[in-house]
This record gives structure tokens, C-alpha cells and sequence, in this order.
């Protein structure tokens, strides 16, 4: 991992403290080589991961850590940094040295650009070119798209028969009760969100029939279905199988990606380019049904990030347990 010089690094570790970077901890995992990590081509090598605080992301920088120790690496474990700054300038300074980022964060949020790049594997080449400079490398992506959708429960999604916005679209002008919204208040103001996919669909709710709240209670009313018809979800969510509620297909593909992705510090994989390696074979399982598999068995089931993160990657062969 790529060291700063004193006076930098003290700088940087107390803006970093204040977006909740802690000190971490070694990564404890008695693993061993599956089908990734064969030869443990990084042992001895000291590796830092982090994420973001929120349940897939835990998820996510467990399972980068849990590989990168079965090829060998001492991992110290900095998961769990509130918001994406904070993260991100880990990774970019070397204070971290990779983490599963977004591609549609890293291009809006990071890169400041407005307008998405249409295309999963598109978005992905414009941030991968566009942070080099800056320092970062960002791996293939995978499947998993952590982007917004608007879900329904099965009740209605029979009453109505929308399979997606289109429909919704329709069905706003045909039956214009019909269609009420709960959204929580970023979605209900960003360009890429409610406003947007209003313009995109050529659709027009009255602010009457849109209610706001927490992301989380978004997902109890849908699924009651009296409060709100169809609600604001992110597509790898674990409740949207655990309270089976049908996603609206964005067939005019007006959501940017949000693919996930290793975001890797560029001096860390030019040091240990067999990185790559380790993380292309896990990244490619990474789908949005998987996601929303072992984001349930947090969010739902109550199990630790850490244990649902090796679990799956023993199921896999991967890893194994030394």
C-alpha cells in the first residue's frame, strides 16, 4: 500500500476521521485458496480494504477481504466508512486500497459529470478512463446494478398489469388515481430521480399523490399496497425478494449504472497486478439476484456481514476453510 509522507498523511487521517474512518482491524478469516488465490500469490503482502456503512456494501468489502486473504495478504478491515467521500479519498490516497464502488457514484458523485453514460460496460470505460488521473484504478464490473426502481406488490402488479414504466406512464394518463408514488426525498428532487423519470416517460404525478419518507418504510408500504401503488426501491435490495414485490422494467433506460465495481488505488495494482486476478472471477458471480440474496440474510435474517460474505464465497469455491 502506497504511504504518504508524514505532514500529508496527518492531514489526510483527520479529514478522513471526520467521514468516520476509523483505525480498522485485522481481517480474521481462516481461509485458504478455492479457485482463486491458488499459489496465494500475495502472501506477506500488508492490504487494506474498506466500504461504505451500509449493508451491501459491508457485504461486499467483506468478500474482497476474505479473497484477497485466502491468496496470502495480511488484510486490515476498514469497512463501514459513513458516506462516499470518506471512502473514496481512502482509496485515493492510499490510505485503503480498494473497495467495491459504483460506477454511476463514481461518475456523478466523484467525477461531478451530470449526465450518465448510457450502457453498463460505457459507463464503466468513461470512469475507469476518467480516474486514472486521479489516481484510481477501477476493475471490470459486475452484473449487480445497485440503481432505482419503482416496485409494486403482486396484488397490484395483477390489478394493473405494469411490467414497466412505460406502463406506469400509461396507466398515469388512463387511470390517473391509480398511480401514487412513495419515494424518499433524495429521489423526489434529483434529476436522475423522480423529475427525471417524470420528463423520460412523459408522465405527470400530482405532488398530491407522492408521498415521502424514509427509504426503509418505503418498502413496508408498498408491500401493504394501501399507502402507495408502486414505491422507490434500489434493485439488489434483499426486501424486494423477502416481500415479493415485482420491479418495473426501465425499458427506456433512463436510470444511470450503478454497477459495482473494485476501485482499486492504481500505485497498489501496479505493485500487485494479480489483484486483478483474484477479484475478476468473484466480481463476475456478482449479480443482482445474488445481491439481493445476501443483503436478505443481513437486513432480513440478522446475520453478520462478515459470516454472509464467506459463506457465499465457500459456496462458490472460491475459498475454503483452512
Amino acid at each position: 500500500m502506497r504511504r504518504l509522507a508524514y505532514g500529508a498523511a496527518a492531514l489526510l487521517v483527520a479529514a478522513l476521521a471526520g467521514c468516520g474512518l476509523h483505525s480498522g482491524s485485522p481481517l480474521v478469516a481462516d481461509v485458504a485458496p478455492g479457485s482463486i488465490g491458488k499459489g496465494r500469490p500475495l502472501d506477506g503482502v500488508d492490504l487494506t480494504v474498506t466500504s461504505k456503512e451500509f449493508t451491501e456494501q459491508l457485504v461486499l468489502g467483506q468478500i474482497m477481504g476474505i479473497a484477497l486473504k485466502a491468496a496470502g495478504a495480511d488484510v486490515l478491515d476498514r469497512t463501514g466508512i459513513q458516506g462516499s467521500i470518506g471512502a473514496r479519498e481512502a482509496v485515493k490516497s492510499g490510505d485503503a486500497d480498494g473497495m467495491y464502488e459504483y460506477t454511476g457514484t463514481g461518475w456523478i458523485t466523484y467525477l461531478g459529470n451530470t449526465e450518465p453514460v448510457v450502457g453498463a460496460e460505457a459507463q464503466w470505460k468513461a470512469v475507469h478512463d476518467a480516474d486514472l488521473k486521479n489516481g484510481i484504478d477501477w476493475l471490470p464490473p459486475a452484473e449487480l446494478n445497485n440503481t432505482y426502481a419503482l416496485a409494486v406488490n403482486q396484488a397490484n402488479e395483477k390489478k394493473y398489469g405494469t411490467k414497466t414504466l412505460s406502463d406506469v406512464a400509461a396507466l398515469s394518463k388512463s387511470d390517473p388515481s391509480a398511480v401514487t408514488l412513495c419515494v424518499n426525498q433524495e429521489f423526489a428532487s434529483r434529476d436522475d430521480g423522480l423529475p427525471g423519470m417524470e420528463k423520460a416517460y412523459g408522465m405527470k404525478i400530482p405532488p398530491s399523490q407522492v408521498q415521502t419518507m424514509d427509504s426503509g418504510i418505503v418498502y413496508t408500504q408498498v408491500s401493504g399496497g394501501s399507502a402507495c401503488t408502486f414505491g422507490l426501491v434500489f434493485t439488489t435490495d434483499g426486501r424486494i425478494k423477502a416481500m415479493d414485490l415485482v420491479v418495473m422494467e426501465d425499458d427506456k433506460h433512463f436510470f444511470p449504472s450503478y454497477n459495482a465495481a473494485p476501485m482499486m488505488n492504481a500505485a497498489t495494482m501496479k505493485e500487485h497486478p494479480e489483484i486483478a486476478d483474484i477479484l475478476d472471477p468473484i466480481t463476475k458471480k456478482l449479480t443482482n439476484s445474488v445481491a439481493q440474496d445476501l443483503n436478505a440474510k443481513v437486513d432480513v435474517d440478522g446475520q453478520d456481514p462478515h459470516q454472509v460474505a464467506l459463506d457465499w464465497l465457500v459456496s462458490e469455491g472460491f475459498v475454503t476453510k483452512s
